[in-house]
């Protein structure tokens, strides 16, 4: 991914696949807007959800953790009926 945030028009999108230990898992990438993504500002920052994955994160907030234990962006989903340990595993 390096390089990719300095690609004009790039935004971060946030997107949930099958996977991880609880079922879905929650992923992030630099991408350009597609047809049908909702984009959201947060501290000048553009985020782009599909149709798909906004009706399972609707709610949702997107934190970074940079404290003793690094653990990165965590997401707090009030959909998710369960989650892993890990907190990017999601059911």
């Amino acid at each position: 991914m390096a390089g990719d945030t300095d690609s004009p028009g790039r935004s971060l999108r946030l997107f949930v696949e099958t996977g991880g230990c609880s079922g879905l898992q929650y992923g992030m990438s630099f991408d350009l807007p597609k047809e049908g993504d909702q984009a959201f500002e947060s501290e000048g920052m553009t985020i782009l959800v599909d149709g798909v994955a906004l009706s399972q994160l609707s709610g949702s907030s997107i934190d970074f953790d940079d404290g003793l234990q690094g653990k990165g962006f965590e997401i707090k989903n009030p959909n998710a009926k369960t989650t892993c340990g890990c907190g990017k595993s999601f059911n």
